[in-house]
């Protein structure tokens, strides 16, 4: 599986949290930190696929992913062992855990897996 697969949906879901947060509760960090951290995984993904669409890989992106990925993890990890919360905190330190294990993977075995090209 390519990372942009899940990256973009990633992010979309972080965006649509964020403002979710923002309308529900009016908290301006959760649409800053939600929407924000969405907006850029989305711009690394959608890099990751032009890179990949011309036979190539991206590692910049595949780095963003995953600092952003594992900042997520760390800060929403912490909050969650304050407030016990599962939403959102706990699941999106879940889902961000796993993220940041399928982006250290992807690094470690050289990005994403190019096609063999057609002759």
């Amino acid at each position: 599986m390519h990372d942009f697969c899940f990256t973009i949906p990633y992010g979309l879901l972080l965006v649509g949290g964020g403002i979710f947060g923002y309308a529900k509760k009016g908290s301006i960090p959760s649409l800053a930190g939600g929407a924000g951290t969405g907006l850029v995984l989305i711009l690394a993904g959608y890099i990751s696929l032009k890179a990949f669409q011309k036979r190539k890989n991206s590692y910049l992106a595949l780095i963003i992913e995953t600092v952003c990925a594992g900042i997520l993890t760390w800060a929403m990890g912490q909050r969650y062992m304050q407030t016990s919360k599962i939403m959102p905190a706990g699941l999106v330190a879940g889902i961000s855990a796993l993220m940041t294990g399928f982006y250290l993977y992807k690094l470690v075995t050289g990005g994403n897996h190019l096609p063999a090209k057609a002759e």
